[in-house]
């Protein structure tokens, strides 16, 4: 029979390549690693790992054994939070990733809600921008992930077909100009208005869009500066040293000091979700905290 902490520990083999450091990520012994592999290998009637000096790569059978880990971990993970819940031992844990922007709007009013309403469940929080965050939730390292996509990619399924998506609100990109820009007191700018300037952009996908939407407009954006940290940006746009679009939902966070927002056109928007697992969605615990991202959201 194959238990569940033999594929824990395979999958931590697998992601690191070596039994010293997967014990050093479970908090566990190397001998310890070795000995719940060799019992895996026992139950599956195959090898799992190939033993390559220091090294081990996956046979044919463990690369299998690892892409199925997740789904049957994260079902078990189900399977227990609901019963505990059920039984009423425990309210249980929700384990959320959120990116920066979010984690500083959106989750903590939720969290303080969540709390309030179910005093006995934990949540850890962890930062990672999509598609990493999505990765996360697909491989079973967390149960609810906030996530945003833009523009067309809003509209279209395949990409969270596997996933149950909870839409939480519309979030608009704006223009951020130095004060004193020729621009900082206009009502609405074009972003062909902006073709000239040198640009600070954010993370890879706001980067992606940055470009897709000034090729659109008939320019490529001069990028001199790249920051996944919104503060940052802000800064650097505070000093002069270009301009920039951003979420709302970042703007929220952070104090622009020497900078002004302007309202640009075309108007650019990314959709801001809560994702998890069909499994994990009918735990009570993920679906109080889907429930407060809501509520959260919709304030």
């Amino acid at each position: 029979m194959i238990e569940a902490r033999h594929l824990r520990v395979l999958r931590a083999v697998a992601a690191t390549g070596s039994f010293s450091a997967a014990a050093r990520e479970l908090g566990c012994t190397q001998p310890a690693v070795s000995q719940q592999m060799k019992a895996l290998e026992t139950s599956a009637g195959t090898p799992l790992l190939i033993r390559t000096g220091r090294e081990m790569r996956l046979t044919q059978a463990g690369e299998a054994l690892v892409r199925h880990a997740a789904g049957i971990l994260a079902g078990l993970t189900a399977a227990e939070e609901e019963i505990a819940a059920i039984a009423g031992l425990r309210a249980g844990r929700v384990r959320l990733v959120s990116f920066p922007s979010g984690s500083s709007t959106l989750v903590p009013t939720a969290l303080a809600a969540l709390r309030a309403a179910h005093p006995g469940t934990r949540v850890s929080l962890v930062d990672a921008e999509p598609p990493r965050s999505v990765e996360m939730l697909r491989d079973g390292d967390c149960d609810v992930a906030l996530a945003f996509r833009y523009g067309e990619a809003a509209g279209a399924d395949a990409e969270w077909a596997d996933l149950v998506v909870r839409p939480l609100l519309t979030d608009r990109l704006v223009g951020l100009v130095p004060e004193g820009h020729r621009l900082a007191e206009a009502d609405t700018v074009a972003i062909g208005d902006l073709a000239d300037e040198p640009w600070i952009a954010g993370c890879p996908r706001c980067r992606r869009q940055l470009v897709d939407v000034c090729e659109e407009a008939g320019f490529t954006p001069r990028i001199d500066f790249a920051t996944d940290d919104y503060p940052a940006v802000v800064g650097l746009v505070g000093a002069g040293l270009g301009v920039a679009v951003l979420p709302e939902l970042a703007i929220e966070s952070v104090r622009p000091r020497g900078a002004r927002t302007v309202t640009v056109e075309p108007a650019v928007a990314r959709e801001i979700v809560a994702l998890t697992l069909a499994d994990l969605a009918q735990v009570p615990a993920v679906a109080a905290t889907l429930d407060e991202l809501t509520r959260a959201a919709a304030r």
